[in-house]
This record gives structure tokens, C-alpha cells and sequence, in this order.
């Protein structure tokens, strides 16, 4: 039973969004290792802007250095 988690920071994705990546991963477990979508789980977790680093530094100056 394969279990994938994303992580991804809170900026409005949309529903349509979210239902396409669970549906995308789960196809790609299919087509690239056979494993069963049945038994496939997704998790997107959406994490707070003020709780994500990259580099040493919150993710928004992460970006606004156009890093």
C-alpha cells in the first residue's frame, strides 16, 4: 500500500487542483511501479507560509531574492 505525502505552502490551491495531483500521483504508482490505485494513498498537507524555510530564511524572502 504505498503512501505519499505532499507538502506544499498554504497559497490557495484550489480543490480541482488538489484532486488533480492525488489523481496524478496515483497514476504514476500505477504506470511506473504497478502498484494498485485502490490501495494508493495521497496526503496533501498545506503548510503555513511562516512555517516553511528554505536556505536558512522564511520561503516568502526565500522568493522575494529570486532564489
Amino acid at each position: 500500500m504505498p503512501y505519499v505525502n505532499i507538502k506544499i505552502t498554504r497559497e490557495g490551491t484550489t480543490p480541482a487542483q488538489k484532486a488533480t495531483l492525488i489523481e496524478g500521483v496515483t497514476n504514476l504508482l500505477r504506470d511506473t511501479l504497478g502498484k494498485n490505485p485502490n490501495t494508493t494513498v495521497v496526503v496533501i498537507d498545506e503548510v503555513e507560509m511562516d512555517n516553511w524555510g528554505i536556505g536558512g530564511v522564511p520561503v516568502e524572502q526565500f522568493r522575494s531574492k529570486g532564489r
